[in-house]
C-alpha cells in the first residue's frame, strides 16, 4: 500500500485502498471527489475549516467516512445537513449520490462563503447552502433524512436535527466510540422531541477500513 503523497503542493493522493473503496463509492463521480478533496486541503486548510495534520487522512478519515453514510438513504431522497463546516457529511454525500437533494446548513458566513465556493467550482446542482442555525429553519426546511457529524453531543444535537426531520423520517448522525454513551443520555430528549429508539449501525464496512459508526434515529409518523 502506497502512502498518500501530494501531486500538487497541497492536494494528497488515496491510498491504494482508498482508491479503490473511493472507486466503489463515487463511481463516475471520483473525479468531483477529487475536486472536494483538493478544495479541503488548500482554501479548506487557509480557510482554517480543517487543521493541517488532517491532510494525508482527507480520504479515509473524512470524505469516505462520511459518503459511506448514503447507504442508509433511500432514492431520491431529502437530506438535511447540519452543521456542514467543511461540506462533512453534506459534500461528501452530494458527491457520492446526484440522486439526493441536499440542503447544507451552516451558521458561520465564512463557511458558508467556503462551500458555495466549492458548489459552484464542482458544479453540484443538488446541492443548496443556507446561512443559518439549525433552530432557525424550523418550519422551513424538512428533510427525509437530516445528518450531522462532529456537530454536538446527542443530547444537545436531537434537539436541532429531530424537529427538521419529517414524520417517518431518519437522523443519521456520525459519531465515535461514545455512540452508546451519548445515546443513554439523551434517550428521554429523543423522545421528548418525537424520535423512536435511538441504534447504532455501522456502514461502508465492504469497502473502508474503518466502517463509519452512525447513531439513527427514526422519527414517529405523525
Amino acid at each position: 500500500m502506497t502512502d498518500p503523497v501530494p501531486t500538487d503542493g497541497g492536494t494528497p493522493e488515496p491510498t491504494d485502498r482508498e482508491l479503490t473503496a473511493a472507486s466503489a463509492v463515487f463511481g463516475d463521480r471520483l473525479d468531483l471527489a477529487r475536486g472536494f478533496v483538493a478544495h479541503l486541503a488548500t482554501s479548506g486548510i487557509e480557510r482554517g475549516l480543517l487543521g493541517p495534520r488532517e491532510v494525508p487522512r482527507l480520504w479515509g478519515r473524512h470524505v469516505l467516512n462520511c459518503a459511506v453514510v448514503a447507504e442508509l438513504m433511500d432514492i431520491d431522497a431529502s437530506v438535511v445537513d447540519v452543521g456542514s463546516g467543511a461540506g462533512l457529511p453534506g459534500l461528501a454525500i452530494a458527491i457520492a449520490r446526484p440522486d439526493l437533494r441536499l440542503e447544507l446548513v451552516e451558521p458561520l458566513e465564512r463557511r458558508v462563503t467556503w462551500l458555495n465556493e466549492v458548489v459552484d467550482d464542482l458544479a453540484l446542482g443538488n446541492v443548496t447552502v443556507h446561512r443559518a442555525r439549525a433552530e432557525e429553519m424550523l418550519g422551513t426546511l424538512h428533510g427525509d433524512y437530516v445528518t450531522a457529524r462532529a456537530v454536538s453531543a446527542l443530547s444537545t444535537l436531537a434537539g436541532w436535527t429531530i424537529p427538521l426531520t419529517r414524520p417517518g423520517g431518519q437522523v443519521l448522525a456520525i459519531k465515535g466510540r461514545s455512540a452508546g454513551e451519548e445515546i443513554e443520555k439523551a434517550r428521554k430528549v429523543i423522545r421528548k422531541l418525537g424520535g423512536g429508539t435511538a441504534e447504532i449501525v455501522t456502514v461502508g464496512a465492504e469497502v473502508l477500513e474503518e466502517p463509519t459508526t452512525v447513531v439513527r434515529i427514526r422519527v414517529r409518523p405523525v
